[in-house]
């Protein structure tokens, strides 16, 4: 039989669709191209905004409209929180939630002889283990990502990833310091540690990321790694000092802020003021200049008026990050903000979206221009195109040895 595959969302997604490519393929199915017809289309869904839900309902229908004699399985975050409203849609045959993904071959195999139900999902709060199909690496072309934990335990009143992904579970710290030096042992030289929430490593094995990351910078043959998304006031002074004091740790760190305005952030529950989070990143980015911080933005949370906005806008411009993504509001299942009146105009949503990526663009240029002339690291990802230790995707002839770090000047 062929199988084709659609991941929408997070990486997190797009490891669990690897590692089920990888377990279809063992099985002796064909994997094709989404694009193509296929005996089995499995849509991997994203719920974190509505624009996710809605991304995933489209790949839903193109799939059966490919192929309308197809079975196809929504899995997901969607299917996890929302399994009935997708179980509703004629285009879907099975919905399977996150906890029962990893044996979505067996579902699908006794759902094909007509013993099993059309919806397959279990209580996502009792989950205690990161289960990873025995592996807990993939691969974005040379970089191989290490998916250290999965679930998170700060509940924020507007996310629904709690709900989607369960409460924080941890891969033991030997097995991934094993892993990693299978991948040095092989030649890799810059790895990507990766999770829902990678500050929360450890939470439920009694230790945290910094003890994980004294460990893996041992390691010889490894030269860079990589760290996923953190939460400010989940960094204590170890960690701090670790990824600004040591040349391993990659001087990119994606610290998510969500709002410039005290106010919404007491609403968000996000547990730190604005200047709490300046003081963070101001003491990264003065330690090393260079470093790479990413953040996102939320728009439109409710009751933010125009001074929340402002506020927002003015303390992001004169912050030293070096890229945003911003997001629209959108009520989601379960979360406390749904809740939260009066809500914010759709259309006023789009403009402040707008007007905060023109200044996501200005601080990527200001980020480009202060590392002109500068000597970096940067992994040759194919020919001829690097990207550096500082998260610059670089297109520059003459680099033939994909898979190497080397020094450039930008």
């Amino acid at each position: 039989m062929k199988v084709a595959f659609e991941t929408l969302g997070c990486r997190m997604n797009q490891f669990d669709t690897d590692l089920l490519k990888t377990k279809f393929g063992d099985k002796g199915y064909e994997i094709v191209p989404f694009e193509d017809i296929a005996d089995v289309y499995v849509i991997n869904t994203c719920t974190v905004t509505v624009g996710g839900d809605r991304s995933s309902r489209q790949a839903i229908y193109q799939a059966k409209r490919r192929n309308p004699n197809a079975i196809v399985v929504a899995t997901g975050c969607y299917a996890q929180v929302s399994p009935e409203e997708l179980a509703k849609l004629k285009e879907v045959d099975i919905v399977v939630g996150n906890t029962h993904k990893a044996e979505l071959i067996k579902i699908l195999e006794e759902f094909l002889e007509k013993r099993h139900e059309k919806v397959v999902v279990g209580e996502i709060f009792r989950e205690k283990e990161v289960k990873s199909f025995d592996t807990v690496l993939y691969f974005e072309g040379v970089r191989p990502f290490i998916k250290v934990q999965e679930g998170c335990n700060k509940f924020c009143t507007f996310c629904v990833i709690p709900f989607a992904r369960g409460k924080v579970r941890s891969v033991e710290k030997e097995r991934v310091i094993e892993q990693v030096k299978i991948l040095a042992q092989k030649g890799f030289s810059e790895i990507v540690l990766t999770g829902t929430q990678l500050s929360q490593y450890g939470w439920d094995r009694g230790y945290d990321l910094y003890t994980l990351l004294k460990e893996l910078i041992k390691i010889e043959g490894i030269e860079l790694i990589r760290l996923s998304s953190m939460h400010i006031k989940e960094m204590n002074k170890n960690l701090l000092e670790l990824i600004v004091s040591e040349e391993k740790i990659a001087p990119h760190f994606h610290l998510s802020l969500q709002s410039g305005s005290n106010r919404i952030l007491k609403l968000m529950d996000r547990g730190y003021t604005k200047e709490e989070y300046a003081e963070v990143v101001n003491f990264i980015t003065g330690r090393r200049p260079l470093t790479s911080i990413g953040t996102d933005v939320i728009v439109g949370f409710p009751t933010e008026d125009e001074k929340d906005f402002e506020e927002t806008y003015e303390f992001v411009k004169e912050l030293p990050i070096a890229y945003m993504h911003i997001f629209p509001y959108s009520d989601r299942p379960f979360t406390k903000a749904s809740r939260i009146k009066p809500k914010v105009p759709d259309r006023v949503k789009k403009e402040r979206v707008r007007i905060l990526k023109e200044l996501d663009s200005k601080k990527r240029e200001i980020f480009f221009i202060k590392n002109k002339g500068k000597k970096l690291r940067a992994i040759v990802v194919e020919e001829d195109r690097l990207l550096t230790e500082n998260y610059i995707d670089i297109k520059r002839e003459g680099f033939k040895n994909v898979g190497q770090l080397v020094e450039i000047v930008i």
